[in-house]
């Protein structure tokens, strides 16, 4: 087992143009984007002009969140109180939406587990896999693998992103029964899908930091990432794909790899996620921590 940089994977709707001084210039879908990023600590490769040409920036206002300022001539799917637009994955339709908090409701380094669950989808001796997406948030690992196959249950305890999740679903030509949608904590979920006995082929599992679940529950990840893998544990199939990974939490790629190794006897691959920057000198900036295990699909 061994930490690295995992590979990202052709995303020809976005691209990240630059980075630095703490921010990230972005393109999604042909709308250029501004935002802060505390991993970009070097000096940007583009003039400042060129980052003044982003169509939207995200202004701070507090440690709570802030505000998206358009450009005089921005993009027109750019304008307006709320802004949003389409954008494309494969054969998937991802709706874009600026929020308050910086976020847009698609990260873009999930596209190597994205393309992951793609090709792994033959490997489970059964014409429909089944997929569990725990925190699974606006829906796009949960959208690609509906449409690759899967029998899929996504759960996220908030109603705003379940709908997004959604509408992505629809705008990917998704049955509205095609995937299982639950409002849940995912603990709660997970445990009592082993007291159910239901096995999935795949597990993905994004949690947050901090969060709350419909009933008031509190998730804090050093408390409840043990239970976590240890539910999942008991829910996977005999051949199975497990994918743990995580943003802006104080931990490592080796602590994750330590995780999921608990799963027991499979291949492990832990390490960085990051986004290649276009542009002369093949700098990447760090989007977060995976880790992946496997049991009998020959990875």
């Amino acid at each position: 087992m061994r930490s690295a940089v995992l590979e990202h994977v052709p995303f020809p709707a976005y691209a990240l143009l630059d980075s630095g001084n703490a921010e990230k210039l972005e393109d999604f879908g042909g709308v250029v984007l501004r935002r802060p990023d505390p991993q970009a600590l070097w000096t940007p490769r583009l003039a400042p002009a060129e980052w003044a040409r982003a169509d939207l920036s995200f202004v701070r206002e507090s440690d709570r969140g802030g505000r998206w300022e358009a450009r005089r001539d921005a993009d027109p799917r750019a304008r307006g109180a709320q802004p949003a637009w389409e954008l494309a994955f494969d054969a998937c339709r991802f709706v874009v939406r600026p929020t308050p908090f910086k976020h847009v409701g698609l990260f873009p380094e999930q596209a190597a587990n994205w393309r992951l669950l793609v090709e792994v989808r033959t490997s489970f001796a059964t014409e429909r896999p089944r997929m569990l997406d725990l925190f699974g948030y606006t829906g796009a690992a949960s959208v690609v693998a509906a449409k690759a196959g899967y029998e899929v249950t996504h759960v996220d305890a908030s109603k705003t992103s379940l709908a997004w999740a959604r509408e992505n679903a629809a705008a990917s030509g998704l049955a509205a029964d095609a995937v299982r949608w639950v409002l849940d904590d995912a603990l709660a979920y997970a445990r009592r899908e082993v007291r159910r006995g239901r096995p999935y082929h795949v597990l993905l599992l994004d949690p947050p930091h901090f969060g709350r679940g419909p009933q008031g529950e509190t998730w804090r990840f050093e408390q409840g990432i043990a239970p976590l893998v240890d539910a999942a544990r008991q829910l996977v199939a005999e051949r199975a794909l497990v994918v743990l990974s995580t943003y802006a939490i104080g931990t490592s790629p080796l602590a994750l790899e330590n995780l999921v190794a608990s799963l027991g006897p499979g291949a492990v691959e832990a390490g960085e996620l990051a986004l290649p920057e276009q542009g002369p000198g093949g700098r990447r900036l760090p989007a977060g921590f995976c880790a992946r295990w496997s049991r009998g699909i020959g990875r």
